[in-house]
């Protein structure tokens, strides 16, 4: 079998998959505390042949060409936008914010932050926002100060008082953090986070960190190359429908 139809196919089905990944992340480079998400590729092993050996001439020639090994989340900085709400907060840095939600906690960059009547923090989707030992703040009313370190003090009448401290989290190892959402992060269960290193900006969110430009040019050159490929396969298509009716009629 020519080695043209693996190169043409394997081509065409690592591209479609990165048009998938590349249409993600421009539908959410608006999306704040998004992160987007990147291809990684690696070679067809001989055992996904169907335990053919290193002998197998098959499994040599598809072996010297590339998939899609999947994507893998970009966690670099977003950039930063002042809104003037004392209860907007920004990471700058290595860290997450912690949630509390039906299924468990999860971890989002995302700090578009509201205060309940009950002066519970919480985020857009009105689920607690946690402090450093994983519980819920509540901040009374009054002027709202939050430090670098997530510290939050409020200034009444009466003075200033020191009511929480917002959490910052992050995994040594942030390969165990699976999109959930758009902006929102979760864990296996039973895994630990460890104190983040980010600063908070008050009165700021971060945006996403794909950048729209970018991503239309990614998603335009990866869509070009999936044709190029759908075209080669086509190809050879053709070629092995012509060399089947020419030579099975002389068999």
């Amino acid at each position: 079998m020519d080695s043209g139809l693996y190169a043409a196919y394997t081509g065409l089905l690592s591209r479609t998959q990165a048009l998938d990944t590349a249409a993600n992340n421009l539908a959410n480079a608006g999306t704040s505390g998004f992160r987007a998400e990147k291809d990684f590729f690696r070679g067809v092993m001989v055992d996904n042949l169907g335990g053919l050996t290193s002998d197998s001439q098959v499994g040599s020639t598809v072996n010297g060409y590339g998939v899609l090994g999947g994507s893998a989340l970009d966690f670099s900085q977003g950039q930063t936008t002042a809104t003037g709400n004392p209860l907007d907060l920004a990471l700058e840095g290595d860290g997450f914010f912690a949630l509390q939600t039906a299924g468990g906690v999860n971890y989002t960059r995302e700090g578009g932050f509201t205060r309940t009547a009950a002066g519970v923090l919480e985020d857009g989707k009105g689920e607690p926002v946690l402090d450093t030992l994983q519980q819920p703040i509540v901040i009374p009313t009054g002027e709202i100060a939050v430090s670098a370190n997530g510290t939050i003090s409020v200034a009444t009448a009466a003075g200033s008082t020191i009511v929480g401290q917002v959490g910052v989290f992050t995994f040594t190892d942030k390969g165990v953090l699976t999109a959930d959402g758009s902006n929102r992060f979760s864990v296996p269960e039973g895994t630990l986070p460890i104190a983040g290193e980010a600063t908070i900006r008050q009165g700021a969110v971060e945006g996403s960190n794909e950048d729209a430009i970018q991503g239309t040019m990614q998603l335009v050159m990866v869509q070009r190359q999936a044709e190029m490929m759908q075209k080669a396969l086509s190809v050879f298509y053709q070629d092995f429908d012509k060399t089947a009716a020419e030579e099975l009629g002389k068999v």
